[in-house]
């Protein structure tokens, strides 16, 4: 359970660093006229990550579950997959990015990286790890109810991203600063 907890401990930390880029991030594209769309799924999204880390961890504590040796090792590599395909995405947009869908005028669409593949890796990555990291440690309610209430804000927010691009594209040419 050390390496699980702390796997966790590192996915907390790598939030909260999300966090701080994506605050200056925003701070950078609202100065250049960006403007944000989709807000009201946002807190929900927020509010849903946070459980999600709380449940990995008090999960397999409450319910006095260890790691499944048949399932942490794989569980382990695809988190640590998770982790490296997000900062990939982090990467590639550089000031672009942001856990908020902001709209900046003139940004072209990004077609690199592993956007050249996929529209969102950002949330192939969130997907996968929301089985991995909670598998690690048997933490399947957790990995069940993120999964369904995931799937159902994902939905909501492609299509909130989708529309603000299609929207530049027809409307104005002008591109969207990718979210996550």
């Amino acid at each position: 359970m050390r390496v699980y907890f702390a796997l966790l401990a590192l996915t907390v930390v790598e939030r909260l660093v999300e966090v701080v880029v994506s605050r200056s991030n925003a701070r950078w594209s609202f100065a250049r006229g960006g403007r944000e769309v989709g807000r009201e799924h946002f807190p929900a999204m927020v509010s849903l990550h946070v459980a999600f880390l709380f449940g990995c961890a008090v999960e397999p504590w409450l319910a006095h579950r260890t790691e499944l040796p048949s399932y942490a090792a794989l569980a382990l590599v695809a988190a640590l997959a998770c982790h490296a395909l997000r900062w990939w995405c982090i990467a590639t947009l550089g000031r672009n990015w942001n856990a908020r869908v902001i709209v900046v005028p003139g940004m072209p669409q990004v077609g690199v990286g592993p956007y050249r593949w996929l529209s969102h890796p950002n949330y192939l990555a969130v997907v996968v790890e929301g089985v991995a990291l909670p598998a690690m440690a048997g933490a399947w309610i957790t990995a069940t109810v993120f999964s369904v209430l995931n799937a159902l804000l994902l939905r909501r927010r492609i299509q909130v991203e989708n529309a603000a691009f299609a929207d530049l594209v027809i409307g104005d040419g002008h591109g969207i600063l990718r979210g996550a």
